[in-house]
């Protein structure tokens, strides 16, 4: 799901912002910023944990696949690709059952996330595959 924002112009800069992001649902949040753009951070997931993810800076190629079988996913799994930039503010929501692999397409970009879970609970309920198992 994409919630999307605007960016508001006027003599004095620029604000950008995504209103109908309901914040209150965040226990947290974390900063990335990748300076390689062949920094590929895949793939991890959750069974509980939704997160949101809104670029910041720069651009970034976000992806994620729904599992149905954690123990033996498929490798044949679809998988859904966005990109995001800072020029049009949206946030990414992914849900608990998928896992994402994100990678910079600008040196530099920033990539800001927020989860519903804190990170002793995230810790808990992240599982990991190798960053190639799915082509990115």
């Amino acid at each position: 799901m994409l919630i999307e924002g605007g960016i508001f112009r006027d003599e004095r800069g620029k604000i950008a912002f995504v209103n109908d992001f309901n914040v209150s649902l965040a226990k947290r949040f974390y900063v990335i910023e990748h300076s390689d753009i062949n920094v590929i951070r895949a793939w991890q997931g959750h069974k509980k944990e939704t997160k949101w993810f809104c670029v910041i800076k720069g651009s970034f190629k976000i992806a994620k696949v729904k599992i149905q079988n954690w123990d033996e996913p498929k490798y044949s799994n679809e998988i859904q690709s966005y990109i995001l930039n800072e020029n049009k503010p949206e946030i990414l929501q992914i849900e608990p059952g998928y896992v994402n692999g994100f990678k910079a397409l600008e040196p530099h970009s920033i990539l800001i996330i927020y989860s519903d879970l804190n990170l002793k609970e995230s810790e808990a309920d992240l599982i990991r595959f190798p960053h190639n198992y799915w082509e990115f």
